[in-house]
């Protein structure tokens, strides 16, 4: 029996306890010895024919989370059985189908053709099919050369050359290392950005408070300003770049976004969309942050990589603002439903468009109706693509120029 055919057999049986290994070899039971590195018949979706220690070890342990099943193969230096494989080579195992398209038994790549000769033909004729279609008599010319041809075409070719064929490499294969699993690597990576995060988001929130109080300074009275204003060695514009902040609350600007994770943008992914131009899906990104919500959200304005222009601060618990806090607020991300504006110190949707500015964040292949009533609203509707990530900059960036030409006209009016 081949090696593949004993594991099933003893998996299907509940004996998998009784394969043991002794040095080099597997022993199950009193049945049956093979080599631990024998290639089973059983080939991966990436083209290798698993080792019979690589089933063992996955069918013993099949039961563990894929990423543990890993690190403990690579600790035991077993190769281990790859994702796309293990839900069909475990139903295989169990019994639970027949037989697989991944299995395949080896041809003998040598076999040997009997030499049919004039005096073998008798000796033949019993145990080959072939042969038995022969009528004309034993010894006879015809006989002699119906035989040998019978016996070639009785060969299949095709299947000993397929037999002998190794796939060196696919396009899987050639995005991975042996020996190597790259998941620690990815964790590690990951840790890194969270720490770099949270050490920017104190940074930021530290130079904010004092950025609030010169803001608030009567003598200074500084608001918004334009790219180009001349910054100085803190980041903050210098004196002489005075503007009415009669119409605008003192104090870091306030973008509210919507609290609900259908909406494109939360304050999950805010950052990333308004300060790098890219798109995170919220519910990857509230993954990545491990669901600590934050309260208030930080993005900032850059007229170049070191010159911050403006900070914004982002919400979405409107409910917590004061009276105060609402005469901070400049721009608002809708969801598109009348709930979202419940409890605002407004009474109508002119009001709240006039004085704070309004955004609805869509796809752009999305159907007109779920714009419908967004359409009846003086906001502006950007459009995203679902899949063209390199679009996102030029979407972020008509809102920060619509967002900047709405707070120039707001300070000044």
């Amino acid at each position: 029996m081949d090696p593949l055919s004993a594991l099933r057999d003893f998996t299907v049986r509940g004996e998998l306890d009784k394969i043991v290994r002794v040095g080099d070899e597997f022993r199950f039971g009193s049945d049956y010895t093979f080599p631990c590195s024998a290639e089973t018949a059983y080939r991966s979706k990436q083209g290798n024919l698993y080792t019979l220690e690589t089933l063992v070890y996955y069918v013993k342990n099949h039961h563990i989370k894929h990423t543990e099943y890993l690190q403990s193969a690579r600790t035991q230096r077993i190769p281990a059985v790859t994702l796309p494989d293990r839900k069909p080579l475990l139903e295989y195992l169990q019994g639970k189908v027949a037989s697989t398209d991944a299995i395949e038994f080896v041809v003998p790549q040598n076999p040997k053709i009997p030499d049919i000769g004039v005096d073998a033909v008798d000796e033949y004729r019993p145990e080959d099919p072939t042969l038995l279609a022969i009528r004309d008599p034993p010894g006879s010319e015809d006989a002699l050369d119906n035989s040998r041809v019978r016996g070639f075409d009785n060969v299949d070719y095709i299947s000993m050359i397929r037999a002998s064929e190794r796939p060196l490499k696919d396009r899987e294969s050639l995005l991975e290392c042996k020996q190597r699993d790259f998941y620690s690597v990815l964790m590690a990576s990951t840790r890194r950005e969270e720490e770099r995060h949270r050490l920017e988001s104190h940074q930021r929130k530290d130079g904010l408070v004092a950025k609030s109080r010169l803001m608030g300074a009567d003598e200074r009275g500084l608001g918004f300003w334009k790219d180009g204003d001349e910054l100085g060695y803190d980041g903050t514009p210098k004196p002489k770049m005075l503007l009415n902040r009669s119409k605008i609350g003192e104090g870091v600007p306030i973008i509210l976004v919507p609290s609900a994770f259908q909406t494109l943008i939360t304050i999950y992914n805010v950052k990333e969309f308004l300060e790098d131009g890219v798109f995170i899906p919220t519910d990857v990104k509230a993954k990545q942050m491990k669901g600590a919500k934050p309260d208030c959200v930080t993005v900032q304005k850059k007229f170049s990589r070191d010159r911050v222009v403006m900070a914004y601060e982002v919400r979405d618990k409107p409910s917590a603002l004061k009276t105060e806090d609402w005469d901070r607020v400049v721009a608002v991300f809708v969801l598109g439903k009348e709930w979202q504006f419940k409890d605002w110190p407004f009474k109508d949707h002119v009001e709240i468009f006039n004085k704070i500015i309004g955004f609805y964040m869509r796809f752009e292949d999305d159907s007109v109706e779920s714009a419908k009533i967004v359409k009846q609203w003086n906001v502006k509707i950007i459009s995203i693509s679902k899949n063209k990530r390199h679009q996102d900059r030029a979407a972020a960036l008509e809102v920060w120029d619509r967002l900047e030409e709405f707070v120039r006209s707001r300070s000044h009016t």
